[in-house]
């Protein structure tokens, strides 16, 4: 006569650890989700501190504008000096100048830039902001009736999605005449006629969807940088975690938000 086995069903507890990460997960998306509302009710409240967006606006440009202007540079010498003997082998010498200007204008200069800001700026909003958390001066500005959001957390987001625009504008026109200089290198080529034939193949719809995406890169950097800090854990140890967390986060949401804006410009 035959027994019939039956196995016992798998019975989920609180301690399994499939459903201990899905539950940590779920925690993280509610946290951001609640963070970015009360980012956003704040932005648009009337005691906005005007002062001290003006500051971190100084800071953010402050801090980059140096590293931004070597980057610059070397991503027009190196584009050129890369793209020049390929050209030449095609007879297409001509079109180097507007290869190299759609390059940085549509991606190079925004992603380096943004990337740069991320490691640059990021990590000093996340270090700040942890080191405020463990000193406890953010819980002293709760007791004291102080909105800590709005004093601290919205200055710094507006101010990275200004200025990260402005450095990735700025890294475009040096990247331009870092290219104009590498073109002198091997070849005599006039200041005016690289130019023109620069901007002569860039269209006005090239400049608009990395401007946009410029001001989305600043303000995720802003808000991973914010959020990282605001919320660091106990412990001067925090604060170095806060900061790495930044970076890697901040880095990498960059680069999914440029994938995504390279889908939608291309369907446009």
């Amino acid at each position: 006569m035959k027994t019939l086995s039956i196995t016992p069903k798998k019975t989920i507890r609180p301690s399994d650890p499939d459903l201990s990460s899905k539950m940590e997960l779920f925690n993280d998306v509610g946290d951001v989700t609640l963070f970015i509302v009360k980012v956003i009710k704040n932005t648009f409240s009337k005691e906005f501190e005007f002062n001290e967006f003006l500051k971190q606006c100084f800071i953010v440009g402050n801090k980059s504008l140096g590293l931004i202007s070597v980057t610059g540079i070397v991503i027009g010498l190196v584009l050129t000096i890369q793209s020049r003997p390929v050209l030449v082998n095609f007879g297409a010498v001509n079109m180097l100048p507007g290869m190299v200007a759609i390059s940085i204008i549509r991606e190079m200069g925004p992603v380096i830039t943004a990337l740069i800001c991320a490691g640059k700026v990021g990590s000093g909003i996340g270090a700040e902001l942890g080191s405020m958390r463990v000193t406890e001066q953010i819980d002293a500005m709760e007791v004291s009736s102080t909105n800590p959001v709005r004093f601290l957390i919205v200055p710094r987001v507006l101010a990275t999605t200004l200025m990260i625009p402005l450095l990735a504008l700025y890294a475009d026109i040096l990247g331009v005449l870092g290219s104009w200089a590498a073109s002198n290198i091997k070849g005599d080529i006039s200041f005016i006629l690289f130019i023109s034939q620069a901007f002569g193949d860039v269209d006005f719809m090239d400049f608009i969807p990395a401007v946009i995406k410029s001001f989305f890169f600043g303000a995720v950097i802003g808000l991973v940088g914010c959020y990282k800090g605001f919320y660091a854990g106990n412990g001067t140890e925090s604060v170095g975690k806060a900061a790495n967390s930044s970076v890697v986060t901040a880095s990498l949401l960059v680069i999914i938000v440029d994938l995504i804006a390279v889908q939608i410009t291309d369907l446009l």
